[in-house]
């Protein structure tokens, strides 16, 4: 394939796919980045063409007739039919004012192809024998949702006969159970949404509990830390007044004065027994009780404390995983409603079809 004497004339990224010619039915991905789509044309033939490279083949290579028609079927997705590459192809864009330009440039050029074969009087229908259809026969056609293509979506076929009375019945009867199913999820993924957000507030309220209890056991703990170091300082106190032995007197004393001064250090160390010893200890015993009794209560605290931590973080962590499970139903919520809403819009058009095709 040679584009020396084409011109691009339109370029754009899409991740592109093309129809499983076994099936039938699922999406062969033709990589797995997006890849630059353009439209050329052949000014010497008078043909537009839509090429696409990838690697060193072409994965595209698609002349466009009048006869093709451009489908948007989600909001990033939109395919048509080649009956001369026996094949459908699919492009998946980033955002949908990319499909929107596409599919302009794609009537464009086919109006374009239009006016060159008037002009050559090279009228008549396209037929592939390979297909055994015409041009104006659309293949299969994909059913996707709103994120691309998947191996697991159904296709629904499209085809040009008109149907009878009792097919138009059961359309109108399958576009009527459409919208109530239709109302169904809307209401089904609003009532996610919202069991979400109060999720979300609860896991933000337990945070803030939990931020506070940790900060509460910290004080208690410094508190107790505290306490201990005053009984300790208590202790070495009481040890540090305890009577301290009488010096020994010289040799050049009396047996007899030292007996009197004997007596008179014990008569002098029971008066102050008396006055202030027994006073003294019974405070600094009162005191020290009080305190380790502070203490041993301060560490039932700090327990119960490490316990009730404990428990709101297994609180949160289940707040945290019913969370998830809530992510993922709304998911999986949204994806059938875009189905859904998919295949309401597909019957209102059959619908629109066959008002169109009534005499």
């Amino acid at each position: 394939m040679s584009t020396a004497r084409e011109q691009p004339i339109f370029s754009t990224r899409a991740h592109v796919f093309q129809i499983d010619p076994a099936t039938k039915r699922n999406w062969i991905p033709a990589g797995k980045h997006a890849l630059t789509v353009s439209y050329f044309y052949d000014a010497t033939r008078n043909v537009y063409r839509i090429i696409s490279i990838g690697g060193a083949k072409a994965i595209i290579n698609s002349t466009v007739t009048p006869n093709m028609t451009f489908t948007k079927t989600s909001q990033k997705f939109g395919q048509w039919a080649d009956s001369r590459a026996n094949t459908v192809y699919g492009l998946g864009f980033a955002s949908e004012q990319h499909l929107t330009q596409f599919a302009e440039k794609f009537q464009e050029v086919k109006e374009a192809a239009r006016l060159a074969r008037e002009k050559s009087q090279d009228g008549g229908e396209l037929t592939s024998p390979a297909l055994g259809l015409t041009a104006h026969q659309v293949p299969p056609s994909p059913l996707v949702s709103a994120n691309g293509p998947g191996d697991e979506k159904l296709f629904r076929s499209q085809s040009a006969d008109v149907p009878g009375p009792a097919e138009r019945e059961r359309l109108k009867k399958m576009l009527s159970e459409g919208s109530v199913g239709e109302v169904q999820w809307e209401a089904e993924f609003f009532a996610l949404q919202d069991s979400n957000n109060k999720l979300a507030g609860a896991l933000r309220e337990a945070n803030a509990a939990a931020a506070q209890w940790r900060q509460q056991l910290e004080a208690q703990r410094a508190e107790a830390e505290r306490l201990r170091q005053r009984v300790a300082e208590l202790e070495a106190q009481a040890a540090a007044e305890a009577p301290s032995v009488s010096e020994k007197e010289g040799p050049g004393q009396s047996l007899e004065q030292l007996e009197a001064l004997v007596q008179t250090k014990d008569q002098e160390i029971q008066t102050l027994k008396s006055q202030t010893g027994g006073p003294r200890e019974a405070v600094d015993t009162t005191e020290r009780e009080e305190t380790q009794q502070k203490v041993q209560d301060l560490e039932t605290r700090n327990a119960e404390l490490e316990h009730q931590l404990r428990a709101t973080e297994r609180s949160l962590e289940e707040a945290r995983a019913e969370r998830e499970r809530s992510r993922a139903e709304v998911g999986r919520a949204a994806q059938l409603l875009d189905v859904r809403l998919f295949e309401l819009s597909e019957l209102r058009e059959g619908l629109a079809r066959l008002a169109e095709g009534t005499p």
